[in-house]
């Protein structure tokens, strides 16, 4: 007799344990209900996020509803994803400003043609095509430091929706900062095109990437930009030069 009320009692505390078991959430799960309240509590704090809505299960917190800017979509996720227990964002906020494609692609294009003006924007050359609110980068730039420059400044343009990112940063060799500096003398110091230097934008952008030289933006007639090829090609330690650069159309 003994013995079975061992065994009942043994199977009785078995059952209790397992029943235990199953009434808590396991893994990431048990965390939910505090996730859950730190992120709508965070939210609360930015008038940005006045518009969004956040669900957590297993650890993973959805984020809907709408922001003015997509920098501030980005900016909604990374601070949740930065949060204690939080495995990961499923981001699916959406922008409310919409501006047409055609405007908001001139817009972008002048925003980049004036990027880091003083710093190193004559040696970056970096385009944007907008479809449906997405805006896609194409282009390179000097160092990283521009890349992010010219992102920054388009997630942060009403109307962009989403961004692509195509734009590659040049290999970082000395070597190519010489030709840079060469390059640059060669063409804004030649009569025929030392005009262009007026433009604080300077408007002949030179890209080099180990060695090779191109040659982006636009000039005013064809023999400007023939100038312009001759004197990259003159320059010391060029491999190679693509002459890029368009011709304006005359109205």
């Amino acid at each position: 007799m003994k013995s079975f009320f061992k065994s009942l009692t043994a199977f009785l505390v078995v059952g209790l344990l397992c029943a235990s078991v199953v009434a808590q959430p396991s893994g990431a799960g048990r965390y939910d209900s505090y996730i859950q309240a730190r992120v709508v509590q965070e939210l609360a704090k930015k008038q940005e996020f006045r518009n969004l809505q956040a669900a957590t299960e297993d650890g993973i917190v959805t984020l809907t509803g709408t922001v003015d800017l997509y920098q501030q979509k980005l900016d909604a996720a990374k601070k949740v994803r930065k949060m204690d227990k939080v495995q990961g964002v499923r981001n699916l906020i959406t922008v409310s400003t919409t501006v047409p494609d055609a405007e908001l692609t001139a817009q972008l294009d002048r925003k980049l043609y004036y990027d880091r003006i003083g710093y190193d924007n004559l040696f970056n050359f970096v385009t944007a095509s907008v479809k449906d609110g997405v805006a896609t980068l194409n282009g390179e730039t000097r160092t990283d430091v521009g890349r992010d420059s010219a992102l920054a400044l388009v997630a942060t343009t009403p109307g962009v929706k989403d961004v692509v990112n195509n734009i590659k940063v040049a290999p970082v060799p000395n070597f190519d900062d010489d030709i840079r500096l060469r390059a640059m003398r060669a063409i804004y110091r030649d009569p025929v095109l030392s005009r262009y230097a007026i433009d604080p934008a300077l408007p002949i952008r030179i890209v080099v990437d180990n060695g090779h030289l191109s040659l982006y933006g636009t000039v005013a007639s064809p023999m400007d930009k023939q100038v312009a090829g001759i004197r990259a090609s003159q320059v010391f330690g060029v491999f190679s030069v693509q002459n890029n650069l368009e011709v304006e159309k005359k109205s």
